[in-house]
């Protein structure tokens, strides 16, 4: 089978898109939450503390379901993971459009929807990866900024279903959406280039000659063991990431329009702040995973984290929603600059070979994070009446992440001259 199409353009490229859509319904209704927050709140009539934790559960049980759809992504690949994916999610917003007890919601929504959408981060990364070498950052950009336009588009809709019905039909709507699109699209997935007689980045086999590239070298035989991973310090340092970048990511995604709603801002608005948000986490993984792909992965990483931080300080003293458009802007170019940098990093820090296993265990570190941040968000405000100290602490996590991208290394050169390939970027 050719491992182009006809028209000429590499299959990894396909592979790409539908991570992006697959991704722009997953990760939008997770970061939809907060359009919901104030519905769930009055019809259980919850503190914001308890409020929070429905989605902090979730955040909390995905790196457990993240370990094991990346051990299923590296024995069974990306097509069965994603189905499955795609009929637990639809079943978890199905299930909760039903409920009629706070217990329900935590069961339906907080552990069904963990299962379901939970490795889509690995699945996703793990498999890109595995398509490119070269243009790794901007592919992983490219798929990655499906979170970004699930913002963009899922955080509206919901709005707009929930005003038009109530939050529990939106949710059923949502929920066969999410069979109808992600179902589908599974089965255009295939785990890396050589079931089709590719290599990555769609190198041709007389180019394969000519550079000496050895597709095994970059998507099935280099890369640590789990052991060994579990024993270097970018794998500590990645999971410190993860936990700061989700902590203040959840935080904010799960109480941003509880707060706007507070100050006299109206949901509507509120929804419009996500999506500009969305839009610009787009562009950031994008047109920064460019930029990190030419002129230094971490360089990008880096500069992506201070700004995001310089956001988180002045939301504090934000209260007319031009300046809260405005932080959106910066805030979201920053947060897709940081996720193409680290992510396109992740390759070349610990090879492809167990890469879906490896991101699964990171998890853990995003885990805990995005379940503690929504909690300690909801219990600073019920505490004081504000989400000041909330934004502070979100801006001090960006600002250790800093520390902790400059502790990353790449994998050994050895193995890359092996490889018969050039050092990657760091």
């Amino acid at each position: 089978m050719s491992f182009r199409l006809t028209n000429g353009v590499f299959y990894g490229w396909i592979i790409v898109a539908v991570f992006l859509v697959i991704q722009a319904v997953m990760m939008g209704i997770a970061s939809s939450f907060t359009v919901f927050f104030k519905s769930i709140e009055a019809e259980f009539e919850l503190t914001r503390t308890v409020t929070s934790a429905i989605s902090s559960v979730s955040m909390i049980l995905i790196p457990i379901s993240g370990f094991f759809g990346g051990w299923a992504l590296d024995k069974y690949g990306p097509r069965i993971v994603l189905i499955a994916m795609g009929l637990i999610t639809g079943l978890s917003l199905v299930l909760t459009s039903r409920t009629g007890a706070a217990w329900q919601v935590f069961l339906t929504y907080s552990v069904l929807l963990a299962i379901g959408m939970g490795p889509v981060y690995v699945v996703a990364t793990s498999t890109v990866s595995r398509w490119f070498n070269k243009k790794r950052g901007l592919a992983v950009g490219i798929a990655g900024s499906g979170e970004g336009l699930g913002t963009i588009t899922m955080a509206p809709l919901s709005n707009f279903l929930i005003s038009r019905f109530n939050w529990k039909t939106a949710y059923l709507i949502i929920g066969l959406i999410t069979w109808a699109v992600v179902i589908p699209l599974s089965r255009l997935l295939k785990k890396e280039p050589k079931e089709i007689g590719a290599f990555p980045d769609g190198v041709n086999t007389e180019e394969q000659g000519m550079t000496g590239v050895n597709p095994d070298a970059n998507t099935h035989e280099s890369g640590m063991s789990l052991t060994e991973t579990l024993k270097t310090r970018g794998f500590w340092a990645v999971a410190g990431i993860w936990f700061f970048f989700s902590f203040c990511m959840s935080m904010l995604f799960t109480h941003i329009v509880p707060h706007v709603t507070d100050i006299g801002i109206t949901a509507t608005e509120g929804a419009i702040i996500i999506s500009i948000m969305g839009a610009a986490r787009v562009a950031g993984m994008i047109g920064l995973g460019i930029v990190a792909d030419r002129a230094g992965r971490k360089k990008v990483a880096i500069v992506s984290t201070l700004v995001m931080a310089g956001a988180m300080v002045w939301l504090v003293w934000v209260q007319e929603l031009w300046m809260f458009y405005v932080f959106a802007v910066i805030y979201g170019l920053g947060n897709g600059g940081l996720f193409s940098g680290v992510t396109s990093l992740l390759g070349d820090t610990f090879g492809l070979d167990r890469l879906g296993s490896i991101l699964g265990l990171l998890e853990i570190g995003w885990g805990i994070g995005a379940g503690i941040g929504p909690l300690i968000g909801g219990f600073i405000y019920d505490t004081s009446s504000s989400y000041s100290l909330a934004f502070v602490l979100g801006a001090g996590s960006m600002a250790a992440i800093t520390f902790l991208v400059v502790m990353l290394q790449s994998t050994s050169s050895h193995q890359y001259e092996q490889a018969g390939n050039d050092k990657p970027a760091k």
